[in-house]
This record gives structure tokens, sequence and C-alpha cells, in this order.
């Protein structure tokens, strides 16, 4: 597929708003989900870029930054994964398996650009945040339009062919472990064991039966409204309103 001028200048804008949004900590822009999708839509296929997005969005999950810890970079594996599966015409499990490498990429593209942007000393402190997050916006801006540009030339696509298929396959096989990661971690910063009766039962479900999305939420949503329904601490009150009434029925009776 070739990409027009442009798209390509497209693709640098969702770039530049997704670098910066992952510097901000603020926005949703550099979330696997809004960044394919926006870059589904620059090529002509959102279709593919919301179906890549939730993909990545699982493995995500567990990615964030903590103190001076930095997560995988979201953002850049997002765009560049969808250039290459929309563009470059390749796999849709090529381009999820890809994702990790690209991740880690941009986790190390981001830690030089926060320590180049440590360095700047201008007088106007206005100027001193704007051109840090013009960096940050450059990191994903520049690779992704280097992608585009070149992914519809035949060196591109022989070096993406020559990959073996052992390590498509090993890194197909290391993004569903990341996405059970990324469940895990959720599941135990929410840190609530009486409830993972649940999970198992929705892992079962999911697992032996032809469900789809839909009817797993329906499904979930009811068993949710029945917990709550059930639970006693959501009825604390019900007893003694309960008692109240019996007891005034029963005067009634002896007033009668």
């Amino acid at each position: 597929m070739e990409i027009s001028s442009l798209q390509i200048v497209l693709v640098f804008l969702v770039g530049c708003l997704s670098g910066m949004g992952s510097i901000l900590d603020e926005f949703q822009t550099p979330r696997p989900l809004i960044a394919c999708t926006l870059t589904g839509l620059v090529l002509g296929d959102m279709t593919t870029g919301i179906i890549i997005g939730g993909t990545l969005e699982m493995m995500a999950l567990g990615w964030m930054n903590i103190g001076a810890a930095l997560a995988p970079d979201a953002a850049l594996a997002s765009i560049i994964s969808t250039i290459l599966v929309i563009a470059g015409k390749q796999e849709m499990g090529t381009g999820i398996a890809l994702a990790i490498p690209l991740a880690a990429a941009g986790q190390v593209l981001t830690i030089l650009v926060r320590t180049i942007t440590v360095g700047f000393h201008l007088h106007a402190i206005t100027w001193l945040h704007l051109s840090a997050l013009l960096l940050q916006a450059m990191r994903v801006a520049i690779p992704a339009v280097i992608v585009a540009s070149t992914v519809g030339t035949n060196a591109v696509k022989e070096m993406l062919d020559a990959i073996p298929p052992v390590v498509t396959g090993g890194l197909n096989v290391a993004g569903g472990m990341i996405v059970v990661v990324g469940y895990a971690m959720v599941i135990n910063m929410m840190r609530a064991p009486h409830l993972m009766m649940f999970f198992f039962v929705g892992f079962v479900v999911a697992a032996f039966t032809n469900f789809n999305l839909v009817a797993l939420g329906v499904l979930g949503v009811a068993l949710a409204y029945f917990y709550i329904q059930m639970h006693p601490k959501y009825h604390k009150g019900t007893g003694s309103a309960t008692a109240a009434v019996a007891q005034r029925s029963k005067l009634d009776d002896q007033l009668d």
C-alpha cells in the first residue's frame, strides 16, 4: 500500500499527539486503543486499527510509570505496528509480536529524551516546557514517519519476510504471556481475593463455550448484580427495617 504525502503528515501529527501524551500522563492518547485507532483512521482502515489497539491494550494493561521506573512505550509500538499491518500488509500476529521489541525500543528512547531535557537551561520557563514536550513528540513522530515512508518499499518487505518463523512464533507466545501478566498485575492491585471465584468462572466460560464478548459482558454484569444483591454488606439496613415493620404490625394487631 502506497502512503500519500498527506497520510504521512497525518501520521506525524498522530505520533506527536501520542508522544506528548505519554509524558503528560493526563490524556489517553498514548494508549494502544487510541493510538492504533487514529493511525488506522489516517491509513484508511480504522477497523483494523481498532482490532490491533484492543489486542495491544490487553498487553499494556499493567504498563505504568511508577516513580523513576518507566514502562515500555505503548505509543511507539502501537503506531508502528498498525502501520506495518495496514500499509505493510503484514499478518496481524506479526504486527502484534513486533510490538514487544518496539515498546522496549521506545522505552530506551524516552529515557534518552528525558535525560536530554534535564540539561535544558533556558530563561523562559514556558519555552523550557514546550521544548521538552516537543522532543517527546518527535520521539514517536519521527520513527513513525520513517516507517510510513519506507513501508511500501521492497527493502522493508524483504526485511520483515526475512524474520524466521520461529522468531515471530516465539514473539507471539511472549505476547500472549504478557497479556496474562498485565491482567495479573491489575488483579493484584485490586486486592480483592473474595472476587477471584468470578475470575475463574469467567475463564472457564470463555475457554469452554463459544460466547462472544457481548455475551460474556452481559453475563459478567448479571453476576455482579447478583453478587451485590446477595452480599450482606450492601443490605445492612434491610434487617432492622424488616424488624421495625414486623414490630409495627404486631403492635397494630394488639391495638385491634
